[in-house]
This record gives structure tokens, sequence and C-alpha cells, in this order.
């Protein structure tokens, strides 16, 4: 139909065609075989498996060549016990693969020997252990019944008293309590000990001048010091200062008393002193000290 309503021939319209609404032709996307999910899985187990296999025949590998077979072992720290009897506690361990070996085994050990109070095993490769010993220190000789052992602080019995311990200037210690088959005294009482050696170390000619000392009772520990067979009362405190204290008046009162039984310095100022000649039962007579 033209403008006047009649009709007539229609023309063509060229319209342009919109990207927006229309599918752009693409090709379907093909996977390759090793892209595909299942694929990817088995090649992951695959890796996986190669990897665990080639560090399986690493270790392996590792823990048989000779290379890492221990050829030495390094002892430091020891004094008392000589490298020798640590070698004998440590047999068997020179020869094994360094990486396999379990050196906490070997450690425990070491502890099971008195002398030892810690010890530390250390790898160097290839071939190499390195064993750091800390020793028991003694801090007297005890006596038990009849015989006489060295102890620690921690009351820990570490040999039998003997002539190769002949070199140590140590005092004998009453009254620890416990046996040798225990392995150790009462530790309160070896602590009183060590408290009153530890006390007096500052002063090296009085701590060489400690002859014995009694912890019999855990609060009063009793001293002798050489060339002076007076007892020595001092507390469970204050052991340097009584010390010095009764070494200042020793000439005045044994001027004044004579042979001394007993001195109890626990009481400063007051000085309890009794003559070795007083009668059984008759009380110490008194002096004033020196006031701290």
């Amino acid at each position: 139909m033209d403008a006047r309503g009649g009709r007539g021939r229609a023309m063509p319209v060229a319209v342009q065609a919109d990207k927006r609404f229309h599918r752009a032709r693409t090709r379907p996307v093909r996977r390759r075989l090793w892209q595909r999910p299942w694929a990817r899985v088995l090649r992951d187990v695959t890796v996986g498996i190669a990897v665990l296999y080639l560090g399986y025949r690493g270790v392996t590998a590792a823990t048989h060549t000779p290379l890492l077979s221990i050829r030495r072992i390094v002892v430091q720290g020891n004094e008392r016990l000589s490298t020798g009897e640590v070698d004998t506690i440590l047999a068997g361990l020179e020869g094994r693969n360094i990486l396999d070996a379990d050196l906490s085994t070997w450690r425990r050990r070491l502890l099971d020997s008195a002398w030892v109070q810690d010890a530390t095993l250390r790898r160097a490769l290839p071939s190499t252990v390195e064993v750091q010993i800390v020793e028991r220190q003694p801090i007297g000789i005890a006596r038990l019944g009849d015989d006489l052992y060295l102890v620690d602080a921690d009351g820990t019995i570490i040999d039998a008293y003997g002539p190769n311990y002949g070199d140590l200037d140590l005092p004998i210690i009453d009254g620890l309590g416990g046996t040798a088959e225990e392995g150790s005294v009462d530790a309160s009482r070896a602590a009183l000990a060590a408290d009153l050696l530890a006390a007096v170390r500052s002063r090296p000619e009085l701590a060489r001048r400690i002859s014995q000392i009694d912890v019999s009772d855990v609060r009063d520990a009793v001293v002798i010091l050489s060339g002076d067979p007076a007892r020595l009362e001092l507390g469970e405190r204050d052991f340097l200062q009584r010390l010095q204290s009764y070494l200042e008046m020793a000439p005045t009162l044994k001027g004044q008393v004579g042979a001394i039984d007993y001195v109890d310095l626990r009481f400063a100022p007051r000085i309890y002193v009794r003559p070795v000649a007083a009668p059984k039962g008759s009380k110490a007579r008194t002096a004033d000290g020196p006031r701290p």
C-alpha cells in the first residue's frame, strides 16, 4: 500500500544485524586427554607414588651407606669420669648409622652413671657424635655407718670415697641419713650442708678450715674447724657471720673457759659456751659476742 492508501509493491529495507542478540559462532572445545579431571587425578597419584618411592629409596640408601657410619665419638666436659668409662657406656654406638641412631637411648645410659648429672649428644655429619658431659660436684664426704661416700648438693651418692679421690679437699658430713644401697641421702639435710658451704665459699681460707659438718638436726648445722675441737652450733642461716663471730671471740673464750666442748652461736649477740670439763647436765656459760 502506498501513501495514498492503495496497494503497491513492498520495498526491501536493509537492517544491520545487532550482535548482542545473536549467538556467536564458536567451535566446541575438545579437552585433551591429560586435561580431563580423572586424568589429572591419575597423574597426581602417579607423581605422588613416584616421589614417595624415590624418598624411600633415598632414605634407605642414606641409612645403609658406610659414609654415614659413626666412626668418632668426641667426649667433652668430663673430669672425674674418664673418657674410657664414657666409651664403655657408649659401647655399641660406634658403627651405627648416624641418621638412624637413637641418641636419646644412649643419653639415658650415660645418666645411669652416678657421676653424670646431665649429658647432651649431638650429630656432626658425616660420622661424628659429640658428647657433652655435666658432672656432679661433690660437696663433702658422707659418713654412712663405717663407710665414706662422695655426696652432692642434691643428696646423690656419687661414689665410695677412697685413695683415688685423695686430691679432693672436702669436709666429712655426718647425720645425712640414708644408705649406700638407696643411692641417696636425706635431701633436706644435704641441702643444709650445701647452703653452709656455699655461704663460706667467699672466704676460701675459712672454707678450707671446715673439717666436719653434722646435720643430724635439719635446723641446726654443727661445724668443727680443723685445729679446733669445739662443736660450733650455727643453726640454719647466717653461717658466715656466726663463724666470723666465733673466730673473733675464740682467743678470749679459750682464755676464760679453757677447753671448749661446744659453742652455741644461734642467739647473737648472746653466745653459749660449754667447757669440756663441765659436769654432765650442767648449763653452758654465756658470753656476749659482737653484735651483727
